[in-house]
C-alpha cells in the first residue's frame, strides 16, 4: 500500500451514512462566527456525489426564498458533524443538474419506499488485503 493511501485511510471517518443522489439529507455543519462555533443544519437534495476515498464530496441543493442554494460538503471533513437521511429519492441519473432549471413543484422527486439496492455512498475497497 502506498504512503498517500495509508495516510488517507488514517484520516477518513470510520463511517459515513449510506445515502445517494436524489436523497433528502440534513447536513450538520460546524461553522465559526468570530471566536464562537455552532452547528448549522443544511437540509436539501443531494444532486451529485463525486470523488473517492477522503476526497469524496456531496453537492446538496435547497431552495431559500425562491432562490436555489447549492453547497459542496467534503464528507470526511471534521467540520461535517453528522449527515441524516430524511427521505430517499428514486432517480435514474447519477447527477441531477437538471433540477437547477426547475422551479416549484417540478423540483420534486419520486420517493423510494422499497429496498435500497446496496450501499450507495460508502463503497470502499478493502485495502487491507492489498
Amino acid at each position: 500500500m502506498d504512503l498517500i493511501r495509508q495516510i488517507e485511510l488514517e484520516n477518513m471517518k470510520p463511517s459515513v451514512p449510506d445515502f445517494g443522489v436524489g436523497d433528502t439529507v440534513d447536513v450538520h455543519y460546524l461553522i465559526r462566527e468570530g471566536d464562537k462555533e455552532r452547528i448549522q443544519v443544511f437540509t436539501g437534495t443531494v444532486i451529485a456525489i463525486t470523488g473517492s476515498g477522503i476526497r469524496r464530496t456531496a453537492t446538496v441543493r435547497r431552495l431559500v426564498s425562491g432562490e436555489g442554494v447549492e453547497r459542496v460538503f467534503p464528507l470526511h471533513s471534521p467540520r461535517v458533524q453528522d449527515i441524516k437521511v430524511k427521505s430517499r429519492g428514486r432517480v435514474r441519473r447519477a447527477k441531477l443538474y437538471f433540477l437547477r432549471d426547475r422551479v416549484g413543484k417540478a423540483v420534486r422527486l419520486r420517493e423510494n419506499f422499497g429496498n435500497v439496492r446496496g450501499p450507495r455512498s460508502t463503497k470502499r475497497r478493502n485495502d487491507a488485503e492489498s
